[in-house]
């Protein structure tokens, strides 16, 4: 017997190219007894479909949850928009703790390990000639405006 459509449609089938009813024909086909031993490898590829056919039933919804471990009534969880962004939160909290730490980790750094009797001998030193200066400059300011309070103001000789 010469199978040529059904040869055909197989050609057709593996190009994507047959329609819904051309497939239902190669169902059909392949669903006989008597498939010819060269198309024999592609019986199971049609036949499978018409195997698992089967109604679902009623407690299909029951079995499914009790595979999972849910129970029917539980709700969905309702999530907050705080809850949302916890997690934007926390990557703050990291970021933050962080650029903390490095900022403590770097002031030891900018101001160096001397040994602290060391830096104020240098301080004392540097600030010394300074400080005299500077003194001899506030009594200096202190004894010209006590001069001329002095002056603009009048004495009342008793």
């Amino acid at each position: 017997m010469d199978y040529k459509y059904i040869n055909q449609l197989l050609e057709r089938y593996w190009q994507c190219e047959t329609t819904l009813q051309e497939e239902a024909i190669l169902r059909t086909f392949f669903s006989q007894d008597d498939v010819p031993a060269e198309l024999q490898q592609y019986k199971a590829l049609f036949t499978i479909q018409q195997d698992k056919e089967q109604a679902l039933g009623d407690d299909f919804d029951a079995r499914i949850l009790a595979m999972v471990g849910q129970q029917e009534d539980k709700k969905a969880k309702v999530v907050s928009f705080t809850h949302r962004l916890m997690p934007l939160f926390r990557a703050a909290a990291v970021v933050a703790i962080i650029l903390t730490i490095g900022n403590a980790a770097q002031a030891p750094w900018d101001r160096g390990w001397d040994d602290p009797k060391d830096a104020y001998a240098r301080f004392q030193e540097q600030h010394q000639a300074d400080s005299v200066n500077t003194l001899g400059t506030i009594q200096a300011e202190n004894i010209t405006d006590t001069v001329k309070v002095t002056t603009d103001t009048p004495t009342i000789v008793e």
